[in-house]
């Protein structure tokens, strides 16, 4: 899956707000324990220059511990750098007070240490403690009270509130990626202090108010509310296995590349291959046997692009390692005058795959049956019936669950002997996305990722689509439902289709 949370491990609001009593200032007032997050700015209320302001706290867990960001990109849970964008995320909080409308919200680096506190009094500022809007923590103040902040552009982000109740979804990959301080990360590191949220200031300073907006905090009893850094990526593995196609002058030299795949399984978990590891691996197709059930002969020559296929060796594709125990190739082919039936490819190292060859470590040998694109006079139908084989009615909150898509067109019309000895032909969805949402309420718990991410897309191989999901992303205890979304270039647009299928998820006691 292509898409992960971390919640926040801190949180507080810090204010210099008047008490009841408008003399006295709560600066040393804490509000780390509780469940809402608010950021204002008032002006005039005490006279007719004063001016009162909140800030919102927030830290995540960067470090090396486990489940971490920083750990999962160590572990190869998170993409590298560059494959990857993470989003902070904060949630509104309704209430009945007035709310601000048409401004902006700066959200910055913190650029020192600060404590979380217990404090629970957003009202008369009561609770005394540490970080407060004059302190960072018992020992250290501030350099500059409400907080020290980064300004630089590659810490700096704000969000536009027009109607007052939206979100905060802020792509704050840039800030990220200094915490984690990848290799070869031009924009060098910082020390994960965590981010400020505030009124930006040619709003704070202004002689006019912005009260009150306010956000779930950590502490919220909603688990879909929780402030947190989401993770996302395009995970999916497209695999052309069971879609092979010969070269057409119908389509682009692009579209005639098939992508094929190496899985390396040992044990049920997947393993780098020792001999290769991240290293590009090599692949060269073959004719088969007189009883087409081995490759045979001389090593097919493939068509050139300059890239996957050299034309120095026009027989070898350069396969890429994709993630721990995956491997690629692309490959365009050209059909000979009566096509092949079945095609074999071998997976190896060394300077020549030939089956007879001593100069080569073969890793595997697969195969795929090519197809030969034809034009049509008819438009395709692009209605589906959609099934999930092996959805369980219940999952536990700690498993990761891969679903098995299967669709097909929905006017297939067999013909009775058709029925009787074949199964309908897996329809390959190159473009498919998933949404997950809560039954109860229709809570879109993970919206379909359409836009520049990609994190819900699905991969498919010759069995057809599939993904990946961690129940752990779930609140247990509810029922939650499943829905595609295919693309339909015909109308430029994602179709959502009529199928929802549905689960629930139990904590792992139960």
């Amino acid at each position: 899956m292509g898409i992960k949370r971390y919640y926040a491990k801190s949180d507080n609001t810090i204010t210099n707000a008047f008490m009841e009593n408008l003399t006295t200032r709560g600066s040393g007032s804490n509000m780390g324990a509780a469940d809402i997050l608010e950021v204002f700015s008032i002006f005039g209320q005490a006279n007719s220059s004063s001016a009162e302001k909140s800030r919102a706290l927030l830290k995540f867990d960067c470090t090396a511990s486990s489940n971490s960001i920083k750990s999962d990109r160590t572990d190869g849970v998170l993409p590298a750098s560059g494959s990857v964008s993470f989003y902070l995320r904060l949630f509104n909080a309704p209430h009945g007070q007035t709310l601000p409308k048409n401004y902006t919200m700066d959200v910055s680096a913190i650029s020192g240490t600060w404590n979380e506190g217990t404090g629970l009094d957003m009202e008369g500022y009561k609770d005394i403690g540490y970080s407060n809007w004059a302190s960072a923590s018992s020992t250290t103040s501030w350099i500059s009270e409400g907080g020290d902040y980064f300004s630089d552009t590659s810490s700096s982000f704000s969000a536009s509130f027009d109607g007052g109740t939206e979100d905060i979804e802020l792509d704050i990959t840039t800030l990220v990626e200094q915490w984690v301080n990848s290799a070869g990360n031009v924009l060098g590191s910082k020390e994960d202090e965590g981010v400020g949220v505030f009124i930006s200031n040619v709003y704070e300073a202004a002689s006019r108010s912005y009260y009150t907006k306010k956000f779930f905090a950590r502490g919220t009893e909603f688990h879909f509310k929780k402030p947190c850094i989401e993770a996302r990526w395009d995970s999916s593995v497209q695999d052309d296995r069971g879609g092979f196609y010969y070269s057409s002058s119908l389509a682009t030299s692009e579209e005639n590349l098939n992508s094929i795949y190496l899985y390396n399984y040992f044990r049920g978990r997947l393993r780098n291959i020792p001999g290769i590891g991240t290293d590009t691996i090599r692949v060269s197709f073959f004719s088969g046997s007189a009883t087409d059930t081995a490759p045979f002969g001389s090593a097919l020559t493939l068509v050139a692009d300059g890239t996957h296929v050299l034309a120095a060796s026009p027989t070898v594709v350069t396969g890429t390692y994709v993630s721990t125990g995956i491997y690629k190739a692309r490959v365009a082919l050209n059909a000979a005058t009566t096509p092949l039936s079945t095609v074999y490819d071998v997976w190896f190292s060394g300077s020549d795959a030939h089956t007879d060859a001593t100069t080569a470590t073969q890793y595997f040998t697969g195969s795929v049956t090519p197809k030969i694109q034809y034009a049509s006079a008819v438009a395709p139908n692009e209605e589906y019936v959609i099934s999930i084989k092996n959805l369980k009615n219940v999952y536990r909150s700690d498993e990761t669950a891969r679903l098995r898509v299967y669709t097909r067109q929905k006017d297939w019309s067999p013909t009775i002997y058709s029925k009787a000895v074949a199964t309908p032909e897996v329809q390959i969805v190159e473009s498919g996305s998933y949404e997950i949402y809560r039954v109860a309420d229709d809570l879109k718990v993970v919206p379909y990722g359409t836009g520049s991410n990609y994190h819900t897309l699905m991969s498919y191989d010759a069995s057809g689509s599939y993904f990946d999901f961690d129940m752990e992303m779930l609140e247990s205890g509810y029922m939650y439902g499943i829905k595609f979304a295919f693309y339909n270039e015909d109308v430029g647009a994602w179709v959502e289709q009529p199928d929802n299928f549905k689960f629930r998820v139990e904590s792992r006691q139960s």
